[in-house]
């Protein structure tokens, strides 16, 4: 089965890693037919293994070898394509669109902490097919309030995030 691996928290504050290390590591955990997309932790690969147990071979793989505590999430192709398809928001060349993906049920943490959060114009967020979509004007998305969220080290191991355009390029490589 095809999957990606969405890693957590690297190319950012000194964990740094080359995509094509990753992948070696990858393969010597096992995966076949790798190959990553874009410097930002996704990772294409294949398994006839279940999600669950590829997420822990996979984080210990990756913390041994680079020496970190590796945090990542697996996700079939069909629930890529519902990540991009459920996109609740239009195109708009002014905002971004980010998705999270993380543990079962994340989608009600985050939009807690959204509804708390002071919010800018255009500013936004929905849970779509059990998957949580936030919009938020280009530049602003680490000044928000809801923003600082993504860097709090309480929920590292929850979820991490990614534009929507990220989802059309990995299914393009698909």
């Amino acid at each position: 089965m095809k999957y990606c691996a969405f890693l957590r928290g690297i190319n950012v504050k000194g964990t740094n890693m080359k995509m094509a290390e990753v992948c070696e590591v990858f393969t010597k955990a096992g995966m076949k037919d790798i190959f990553s997309v874009l410097a930002s932790g996704n990772i294409i690969f294949s398994s006839d293994q279940k999600a669950d147990n590829l997420k822990l071979i996979l984080e210990q793989a990756m913390s041994e070898h680079f020496k970190y505590e590796a945090f990542l999430f697996v996700k079939s192709q069909d629930e890529i394509e519902s990540f991009l398809n459920s996109n609740p928001f239009a195109k708009n060349e002014d905002l971004h669109v980010y998705t999270f993906i993380g543990n079962k049920d994340v989608e009600s943490v985050l939009m807690k902490e959204f509804e708390a959060a002071l919010k800018t114009e255009n500013e936004d967020a929905k849970i779509v097919n059990g998957n949580f979509y936030w919009q938020v004007p280009k530049g602003n998305t680490l000044d928000s309030t809801f923003g600082k969220i993504l860097g709090r080290k309480n929920l590292k191991d929850k979820f991490t995030s990614r534009n929507i355009n990220t989802f059309e390029k990995i299914l393009k490589k698909n």
